[in-house]
């Protein structure tokens, strides 16, 4: 026997989803109207079908699954490119929107991605066997970046990860390094992003190249820091 499962998603209109996926490389592979509206996507080994209900609200919508990738680097740069061709930007906020590909405390590499019909999709790659959280980090700033990272991605609670990272950058006591100074200010500019802080997330960006931090420790960072600015 071969068993193979196809998350049910939802959408309110099934048409911007398929341009969606479409931009992402996925092939429609059946698409109805009557007596209800219905599509299924197909990239790959990753299929996706979706009802459209014109009564159901994206904003609220808590559905989504997991994408399984040997490269999640290259899914995000194809993604990425494509929805750049397609609509001239990766919406950072909002719905639609992409995430930052990062490494995540519990062993996986990993972007998150909203549908326009607000499922979220976390494309993920195991970088570890053990994929329990790890112990919190014991410095300051490094707990923070830890914290706001999980409050932000895996919560999406961005006003708790707001404070976490509000409180970390305002500290007086203790200064961070180079380095933890930009994770800190990326990380808080695309929470800026999300909660539709453009101002603010514009000025964190800027102290964040003016700190001038590099190195492989903030390829993802600055990557990021480039999609937010391109994404304004």
């Amino acid at each position: 026997m071969a068993e193979k499962a196809i998350p049910l998603l939802m959408a309110r209109s099934v048409e911007p989803v398929a341009e969606f996926y479409v931009a992402l490389g996925f092939e429609v592979v059946f698409r109805q109207v009557a007596p209800y509206r219905f599509l299924s996507v197909r990239r790959g080994g990753i299929e996706l079908n979706f009802y459209g209900d014109k009564e159901f609200d994206p904003a609220s919508c808590a559905h989504g699954c997991l994408v399984d990738t040997d490269d999640v680097d290259y899914l995000h740069a194809a993604f990425t490119e494509g929805l750049r061709d397609a609509f001239g930007s990766v919406p950072a906020q909002g719905i639609p929107r992409v995430g930052a590909l990062k490494d995540m405390s519990y062993g996986v590499r990993q972007f998150l991605m909203t549908d326009p019909g607000g499922n979220t999709i976390q494309v993920a790659q195991p970088i570890n066997e053990d994929q329990r959280h790890r112990p919190l980090p014991k410095g300051t700033f490094d707990r923070a970046i830890h914290m706001g990272s999980l409050f932000a991605d895996s919560e999406q609670d961005l006003e708790l990860a707001s404070k976490v990272l509000d409180r970390a950058l305002h500290r007086t006591d203790e200064e961070p390094t180079e380095v933890q100074l930009v994770k800190l200010l990326v990380l808080r500019a695309d929470v800026a992003v999300r909660r539709d802080e453009s101002a603010l997330a514009r000025e964190l960006l800027v102290r964040a190249r003016a700190a001038g931090g590099n190195g492989p420790e903030l390829i993802d960072d600055l990557r990021r820091a480039a999609e937010l600015e391109a994404g304004m």
